[in-house]
């Protein structure tokens, strides 16, 4: 593939990036003005047509790994390991 190509894949890549990211902004003005209704309604379940929507508290219990680290950095450590990736980036 020449460099070329490479840069009109590239600046096709952006075109669509910025397409799906005004798309998700528009989706979640949508997905927000919906949950501001339910609220309105005081509604955690509401059927609309072929749909039911919920909008429902979640309570979850989460691991606080930075009190953990703090109090017990030894056993952290212990328990930590190095894990390798890669990453993608353009830049201008």
């Amino acid at each position: 593939m020449s460099k070329k190509e490479i840069e009109a894949l590239v600046e096709q890549m952006n075109n669509y990036d910025e397409l799906a990211t005004k798309v998700k902004a528009k989706a979640d003005a949508i997905r927000e003005a919906i949950k501001a209704e339910m609220i309105r309604l005081d509604a955690e379940e509401l059927e609309a047509g072929a749909y039911i929507l919920r909008y429902t508290n979640i309570i979850s219990n989460r691991f606080d790994t930075t009190t953990f680290k703090r109090l017990y950095a030894e056993l952290y450590k212990d328990f930590t390991k190095q894990v390798s990736s890669r990453r993608f980036t353009v830049s201008v």
